[in-house]
């Protein structure tokens, strides 16, 4: 429960210490830092009455004294006017106001000055600056997540905007863990270098009375990677059961939104999917497809037993009964419905875009090779008129990525039929995910066909079978996980920053995807954690991605690209 009981006791600590009717204030961020940990019934049980947002509350006049406020904000400068503007003329009886990273001298001068009415009853840094989706699994969800792959003359400013809001959202990681991470980046990758210098300057210079803890004796790892060195995971078709939900539906912050799915009554229109708040799907999230409508089908059994013995009323004793039981049974009904909604919809989409046999062929392109087979495999399927233009934009994109240098010629033939079968996406599309992220730019070993220890896995794999063709992609963070462990993350492609260096394995690991996670990265992280290695892993990102959300990032980048004079 690391990052999730982290933040939970965070906010336990800003609301059990104040008595009393409260309002919660948050922003657009920290409102989806405490919706994650936090329910709204366990938020009225810590007599939260009323939650707003700091910009909706500046605008209205209404006093309301009998509530304490407690504000709980990012240190931005638009959050400090906000609080400089409700301290002017105060609306609540009383203003306890918590931060979720470091305030400047200068902020905290300018809340005393504005504090003329002495209604401030205390000003904290409580640093839950992330978003802890899952117990190993962050998100920051920065705004123009796109920036990342531009070059930094493109847009500065903005460029310092997304580096500052990853520095914070990584030290505050560290804050919370109460540790000071040896630092080491990816050394192809000039926003990964620059985010670790900018982090490590942070630690060991800015602020290192606040980061000096207790030293362990084996200082944790960070490693700041880049998205674009696997680019192949973002753009699959996923099969186990909450990175499926995410690309073919989408989650936000744990949320499901399913207005655009038929009729559903009022309270299925937005669904809660957290390993927190809902066993069954703690315990069958990281199924495949194949398994979770065998469990689906025992979660409704159980439940029309209980159904059924709640008909059976026949006494005082049992209507008493039946009513103290009454919420657990609407809870159980609720959950019940929302996982058939979300594998009937799944399924419903699945036939629709024919994935399946998309699929098929999208494992083959990230884990076979066979150059020929899968030329023709693409070419099919971009003639399929029942293959819908992504599924055809992503095939194009997943073959270029394998095979841009071994054949160049069917790789322009590809890009012709794209051209003609789906021309809303252009082929400069796919050429700038080349110049992006294609082989030159790259430094694992993506396709295992680089290092000896790799291809000899591989063919140990293909000897021994695979259990699910449609499972057999492992993202590259797999690998980088794995060489960790055995002490083999070579120095030359990821450097350590500054003279510190690590002594012996770590027993913490943070790694960050400059560029956003995928939920297939945080069931390998779960997986990798349970196996007892003796090393905890923890991942986080910029955004979560889907494919949708991966070829969106990669137009505006383009379209950024292709009208700054600066990108040659």
């Amino acid at each position: 429960m690391v990052l999730v009981s982290a933040v939970r006791d965070y906010i336990n600590r800003m609301l059990q210490d104040i008595s009393g009717m409260k309002v919660l204030i948050l922003d657009s961020h920290t409102v989806s830092i405490v919706s994650v940990a936090y329910s709204q019934s366990e938020l009225l049980q810590k007599e939260v009455f009323l939650v707003e947002l700091v910009d909706s509350i500046s605008k209205s006049n209404e006093s309301m004294s009998h509530l304490k406020a407690v504000f709980f904000l990012r240190p931005t400068s638009e959050n400090i006017q906000h609080l400089r503007r409700q301290l002017a003329s105060p609306r609540f009886g009383e203003y306890h106001l918590f931060f979720s990273n470091l305030l400047k001298d200068t902020q905290i001068h300018i809340l005393a000055d504005s504090d003329e009415q002495e209604v401030v009853q205390q000003v904290q840094e409580f640093y839950a600056d992330f978003v802890a989706i899952d117990t190993y699994h962050f998100t920051l969800n920065v705004p123009s997540n796109h920036i990342y792959m531009l070059p930094a003359v493109v847009d500065p400013s903005n460029l310092q905007h997304f580096c500052d809001r990853v520095v914070d959202g990584i030290a505050a990681i560290f804050l919370a863990l109460k540790r000071r991470p040896i630092i080491r980046y990816q050394r192809t990758s000039d926003i990964a270098k620059r985010i670790a210098q900018e982090t490590a300057k942070l630690m060991y210079q800015q602020e290192s009375g606040l980061f000096d803890f207790r030293r362990t004796e084996i200082s944790p790892l960070l490693l700041v990677v880049d998205r674009r060195d696997d680019p192949v995971t973002p753009l699959l078709n996923q099969w186990t059961y909450q990175a499926m939900v995410h690309e073919l539906i989408g989650i936000q912050d744990n949320k499901v939104d399913l207005r655009n799915i038929g009729k559903l009554p009022q309270d299925q229109q937005e669904v809660v999917l957290s390993s927190e708040q809902d066993a069954f799907f703690k315990a069958n999230m990281y199924e495949n497809f194949g398994d979770i409508g065998m469990n689906i089908k025992q979660l409704v059994d159980e439940f029309q037993q209980i159904a059924k013995s709640n008909q059976n009323i026949q006494t005082i004793e049992d209507m008493a009964k039946f009513v103290d039981n009454y919420p657990e049974y609407r809870k159980m009904q609720g959950n019940v419905s929302k996982h058939v909604t979300l594998v009937t919809e799944m399924s419903k989409i699945v036939e629709e875009r024919k994935l399946m046999l998309v699929s098929q062929t999208e494992q083959d392109l990230a884990c076979n090779g066979g150059q020929v087979t899968a030329f023709e495999a693409v070419t099919n399927l971009l003639n399929n008129e029942r293959i819908s233009d992504i599924d055809r934009l992503r095939l194009v994109m997943l073959y270029a990525l394998r095979y841009e240098k071994e054949s160049p010629v069917q790789l322009m033939q590809l890009f012709n039929k794209l051209a003609s079968q789906s021309p809303k996406y252009k082929p400069g599309l796919v050429q700038f995910l080349l110049k992006q992220a294609g082989v030159d730019k790259r430094t694992g070993d993506l396709y295992g066909n680089r290092d000896l220890l790799n291809i000899a896995r591989n063919m140990a794999r293909g000897l021994k079978g695979i259990e699910n063709v449609y499972t057999q992609h492992q993202p590259l963070l797999f690998q980088t996980m794995e060489s960790i462990s055995k002490g083999r993350l070579k120095d030359v492609d990821y450097p350590f920053v500054g003279n510190h260096f690590q002594q012996g394995r770590p027993q913490e690991v943070v790694i960050f995807i400059v560029g956003g996670t995928t939920y297939e990265e945080s069931r390998s992280v779960a997986l990798q954690n349970a196996s007892n290695s003796g090393i905890r892993f923890i991942l986080g990102g910029s955004v979560v991605l889907n494919s949708k959300r991966f070829l969106k990032d990669l137009e505006e980048a383009q379209r950024i690209a292709r009208s700054s004079p600066a990108v040659v």
